[in-house]
């Protein structure tokens, strides 16, 4: 089949990749000058399947109702009238149960575990290099508070088969020898084994060029304008360079995929949440950590990139603009004074943000949409490295026609009907 995708962030190039190996004629259209140079460029670099969770937590409304008085908070809502924003904060509300906070992270698990295997496999095949490290992820809390809170992620951890090692102070110096400078900050630490780390836009962009080895078109600076319907199918998508037709389309737009829907009558649930990072170039190595570190206090995270150091997290939810707050500069690097003093030079730190596309229960909305011949692969939030193989094998087969590996039926949009239950009928390309 010709498959057109929309949009050439680590969720658009994974799923080209996967549909080319699948055999399809696929075109990519994007309308930077090429691979990852939006969202997946800076992110804070962690393939962490087992700490994929849901913004949306019991006792979230509360803390963010604290947060908004503190000047290092990791999650900061700007004061706007915005119905898309209300709509979609109201949907996150209802997932802030104890129950919904279980199933939204056992799916995003799955997905995410699959991934991460998914990754591997991929490496081994193609050799493809990446600043990669397979040495875990450890959580580092300041707290007693802390500690004990993490008793509902390890439940869900343990139901899960996830890997997993409760460590005290030491044992997260153990772990991390970078941190002995921050014994006295420390109350404990959660690691698991099994997760990664890596440069996603080298990833991407790597990946990219293996696709168009594999047959697979990109047509850079190319804008794309609306989708054109018919008979209850996609018929082309006006671009500003002409319509482009095929047999399937992929929309994986991030934060403004639903935008390019919304006239055609489908309500994708997705915000952007903007996130920040720090790129520093490491002074010292025996101060710099290993592999990542995952600071609970802010939400940030701490990861080896090769000879530099990642420092990423934090939310604001402030619509699409893209100017860098320095107060959040003033956070991250704060999280990384405290962890890994002297490591890296933040003063001399790339600062970065980008807009994560975020949906109200935290799971990314992969697989087919009640128009026939339309496909997304969008809404991964702050885990589109994380999720990104996975969802594009998922997305591959599903449009192949071929059942994954894994159940999908609560990962697509069918879970946003009927009331939002993940109850309705799994859509098929079979019906397309």
């Amino acid at each position: 089949m010709k498959i057109v995708v929309l949009g050439a962030g680590v969720i658009g190039v994974t799923s080209a990749w996967y549909l080319a190996r699948a055999g399809h004629d696929v075109t990519v259209i994007d309308r930077q000058t090429g691979p990852a140079l939006e969202t997946s460029f800076a992110n804070a670099g962690e393939v962490s399947p087992g700490y994929s969770s849901p913004w949306a937590a019991p006792g979230v409304p509360l803390k963010a109702l604290k947060w908004m008085f503190q000047r290092h908070a990791p999650l900061v809502l700007q004061p706007k009238l915005d119905r898309q924003r209300i709509v979609w904060m109201l949907q996150m509300l209802r997932n802030c149960t104890t129950a919904a906070y279980q199933i939204n992270k056992s799916r995003m698990v799955r997905l995410a575990e699959y991934s991460r295997d998914c990754l591997g496999e991929l490496r081994t095949e193609t050799g493809i290099s990446y600043d990669e490290r397979t040495q875990g992820t450890l959580q580092v809390f300041r707290s007693q508070k802390q500690v004990d809170a993490a008793g509902k992620d390890i439940e869900v951890l343990a139901a899960d088969g996830v890997p997993f090692e409760v460590l005290d102070r030491a044992g997260c110096i153990a772990a991390e020898p970078g941190l002995a400078g921050a014994r006295e900050l420390i109350a404990g630490g959660l690691r698991l084994p099994g997760d990664e780390t890596g440069d996603c836009f080298k990833f991407t962009n790597r990946l990219a060029e293996m696709a168009v080895a594999a047959g697979v078109t990109f047509r850079w600076g190319v804008g794309v304008q609306r989708l054109e319907t018919a008979g209850g199918r996609i018929t082309a998508v006006h671009t500003d360079a002409g319509p482009v037709t095929a047999d399937r389309y992929v929309l994986a737009m991030g934060s403004f995929s639903p935008a390019l829907v919304r006239d055609l009558g489908l309500r994708l649930p997705v915000y952007p949440l903007k996130g920040y990072s720090l790129t520093l170039d490491i002074l010292d190595a025996e101060r710099a950590p290993v592999s990542t570190v995952m600071d609970e206090t802010y939400k940030v995270a701490i990861t080896r990139l090769g000879d530099r150091i990642r420092v990423g997290g934090l939310a604001e939810i402030a619509g699409y603009g893209l100017s860098l707050n320095p107060r959040r500069r003033e956070t991250l690097a704060l999280s990384v004074n405290d962890m890994f003093g002297g490591a890296g030079d933040v003063d001399g730190a790339a600062f970065w943000c980008g807009l994560r596309p975020m949906t109200p229960d935290g799971t990314p909305i992969v697989g087919a949409t009640p128009i026939g011949n339309l496909f997304l692969n969008t809404g991964h939030g702050t885990l589109g490295w994380t999720m990104a193989a996975g969802s594009g094998r998922v997305l591959a087969d599903l449009i192949s026609g071929r059942a994954p590996d894994i159940q999908t039926d609560d990962l697509g949009y069918a879970r946003y009907l009927n009331g939002g239950r993940a109850a309705a009928p799994a859509l098929h390309p079979a019906h397309a």
